[in-house]
C-alpha cells in the first residue's frame, strides 16, 4: 500500500471490500500452514476479518463503512503508529498475492473511499510451481519444512498403481453428447445483461484494465516546476475528464509518461480557462508517433544490418474512456483472418471501442504501412470522423478486399467513402454499420442489373471533309438511379481532377 500522506488515510476514512471466490476447507490449510509462516498471524486475520465482512455465501461487495470497525477489531490504536502498522500488514498482504487496495476518490464529498479486493489463495500445485513465493517460504521456515508441508498437502497415486505401466484412455462424455440446447431462438436481453456485467466492475471507475492508466502523481512527479503549464497540470488532479483526455491521447499514440509530460508542457495544449484541448494534444501526439515510428523503423533497419554483417563474420546465424457495448442487431461479421483469434462479441467490442491505430495492428501481423497511416490520419484529423466510424471503415475496405474483387485501396477511394459519410452525416457506431450494409445490398443489386452501360471507348478525331457522325451512346435506366457506389464516386473524382489538370495545361 503505497501512502505519500498519512492524513489521507485513516480511521474516519470509509472503506468496502470486495470478494468473487469462497473460501474452501484447502485454502483454510494453505492459509495456516503456508501464507502465515511468510506475511505472520496478524496478516492473516486481517485477511479472514475482511473476507467475512462479505456474506461466506455470496460474492461481491460489503457494505461501506469507516475504518475505525478495523482498527477496533483488530486491536489497533486509532493513531499514527497503528495506521502505519495497519498498512504494513495490507502490503505484505499485497505482495503475496492475496490483496489489492485501491482508492476511490469522490469530487462532490472532497473524500476517499478505500476498496480491498480479495484475491483467492493459490492451490498447492500452483503454490509450488510459483518460484518466488516457494523460496520466500523456503526463507523463512527452511528447505526441509517446505518439503514435509509439501507432502501434507498432497495425496499421492495408490500404491497398487506404483510400478504397473498402464495406457490411459479418457472416455468421458462430452456436453453436447447428453444436452440439446435451442440455439434457433436468441435471447438478446440476457446476452447484452451479460455483456454489460462483464465489462466494468462498478460504474464510473476504471478497474481491470488491459493497460494500467496513467496517474496524475505519475504526472506531478515528472512535470517541470517552472513550466508555465505548471497551474494547469496541477489542476488535472481533480479534473476526472482532463485526466480521461491526457489517457486517452496516451494510449491511443502509445505515449509513455515522460512523453505526455513534454506534450503538456507545449503551447497550445490547455485553454484560456485551464482545460485540456483534445484536438491540440490529439495533433501533437499525433507529430509524436509518426516521428518516433519513423525512428523506430531506422533503427530496425540499422540493427538488421549489423546483425547481418555480424553473423556474416562469425558464421552463426542469431535469431493498447469506458468502453461502450454493441447491439447485437449492430453485430458485423468477423472477417476470416479473425475466425481463429476471437468470436463475434470480441471482435465488434474492438470495433466499438478500440483506437484505429491499434486496429490497423491486428490486420497487419508486421508494420503498419506508412501510406495506410497517411490516409487514415487525414480521415480522422482532417474529416474529425469519430473513432468508431473509422473503425467500420476499415473494416468495410479489408471485407472488400478478402470479398475477391479488385479494389485496391488508395488515397481517392478512402476519401470518397470519408466524403460520402460526411455528406450522409454519419456519426456514429450504428449509423456506418448501417451505411456499410446500404452499400453492400447497392453492390449486390447492380451486379445483378442486367445491360450495364460500358464506358465508352476513346474518341477518334477525322480532319477530312466526309467526317463520320460519331454515335451517341444511349444512357440506359438503372434500377438503382441515383445512388453511386463508392468505385463509382472515385472515378468521377479522378475524371474531374485529370480534366481541370489538363485545363490548367492549357491555359499555360
Amino acid at each position: 500500500m503505497r501512502m505519500n500522506n498519512m492524513l489521507h488515510f485513516t480511521e474516519n476514512h470509509r472503506y468496502c471490500v470486495y470478494r468473487d471466490f469462497g473460501l474452501s476447507a484447502v485454502d483454510g490449510r494453505m492459509l495456516s500452514l503456508i501464507y502465515q509462516p511468510m506475511v505472520g498471524a496478524f496478516a492473516i486475520g486481517f485477511y479472514r476479518l475482511l473476507a467475512e465482512r462479505v456474506s461466506l455465501e455470496q460474492v461481491g461487495y460489503s457494505s461501506i463503512e469507516q475504518q475505525r470497525e478495523l482498527f477496533l477489531t483488530l486491536g489497533l490504536e486509532p493513531s499514527e503508529k497503528g495506521r502505519k502498522y495497519l498498512m504494513e500488514q495490507a502490503s505484505k498482504l499485497e505482495a503475496v498475492g492475496l490483496l489489492q487496495t485501491s482508492r476511490l476518490y469522490i469530487p462532490e464529498n472532497d473524500d476517499y473511499i478505500y476498496e480491498y479486493e480479495l484475491q483467492a489463495p493459490l492451490s498447492p500445485a500452483d503454490f509450488f510451481r510459483t518460484q518466488h513465493l516457494t523460496l520466500l517460504l523456503r526463507d523463512k521456515i527452511g528447505k526441509f519444512a517446505v518439503l514435509a508441508l509439501r507432502e501434507r498437502l498432497f495425496c499421492e497415486e495408490p500404491a497398487e498403481w506404483i510400478g504397473f505401466t498402464y495406457n490411459k484412455e479418457n472416455i468421458s462424455v462430452p456436453f453436447y453428447d447428453i444436452f440439446e440446447l435451442n440455439t434457433h431462438a436468441i435471447d438478446y436481453e440476457l446476452e447484452q445483461a451479460i455483456a454489460e456485467s462483464s465489462v466494468l466492475r462498478q460504474p464510473g471507475v476504471l478497474q481491470g484494465a488491459e493497460e494500467e492508466a496513467i496517474n496524475y502523481a505519475d504526472i506531478i512527479v515528472r512535470f517541470p516546476r517552472e513550466s508555465a503549464n505548471r497551474s494547469f497540470v496541477e489542476a488535472l488532479r481533480f479534473d476526472v475528464e482532463g485526466m480521461g483526455i491526457a489517457n486517452y491521447v496516451a494510449r491511443k499514440y502509445e505515449l509513455s509518461v515522460q512523453d505526455l509530460c513534454r506534450l503538456l508542457d507545449e503551447d497550445g495544449v490547455f485553454g484560456a480557462d485551464g482545460s485540456l484541448l483534445l484536438e491540440s494534444l490529439q495533433h501533437k501526439a499525433n507529430l509524436h508517433f509518426r516521428q518516433g515510428k519513423r525512428r523506430k523503423d531506422e533503427r530496425e533497419v540499422a540493427y538488421a544490418k549489423v546483425v547481418a554483417l555480424r553473423s556474416s563474420d562469425s558464421g552463426v546465424d542469431e535469431g493498447l474512456p469506458e468502453e461502450v457495448a454493441v447491439q447485437m442487431e449492430y453485430y458485423v461479421d468477423v472477417p476470416p483472418q479473425f475466425l481463429s483469434k476471437c468470436d463475434i462479441h470480441q471482435y465488434n467490442m474492438m470495433l466499438r471501442n478500440e483506437p484505429y491505430t491499434r486496429l490497423l495492428k491486428t490486420f497487419f501481423p508486421g508494420s503498419v504501412p506508412d501510406n495506410l497511416l497517411d490516409i487514415f490520419e487525414k480521415v480522422d484529423l482532417n474529416y474529425k470522423l469519430p473513432g468508431e466510424v473509422i473503425n467500420v471503415l476499415i473494416h468495410y475496405l479489408m471485407e472488400l478486399l478478402t470479398s475477391g474483387g479488385e479494389q485496391r485501396i488508395n488515397r481517392n477511394f478512402v476519401d470518397a467513402i470519408a466524403a460520402n459519410m460526411l455528406l450522409k452525416r454519419i456519426d456514429s457506431y450504428e449509423k456506418a454499420v448501417q451505411y456499410i450494409r446500404n452499400q453492400a445490398k447497392i453492390r449486390k443489386e447492380k451486379s445483378r442489373t442486367p445491360g450495364a452501360a460500358q464506358p465508352a471507348a476513346g474518341r477518334s478525331r477525322s480532319y477530312g471533309r466526309a467526317a463520320a457522325k460519331p454515335d451517341i451512346p444511349i444512357v440506359q435506366s438503372s434500377a438503382n438511379e441515383g445512388e453511386v457506389t463508392e468505385e463509382e464516386f472515385a472515378e468521377l473524382l479522378k475524371m474531374a481532377e485529370q480534366m481541370q489538370a489538363s485545363k490548367n495545361k492549357g491555359s499555360m
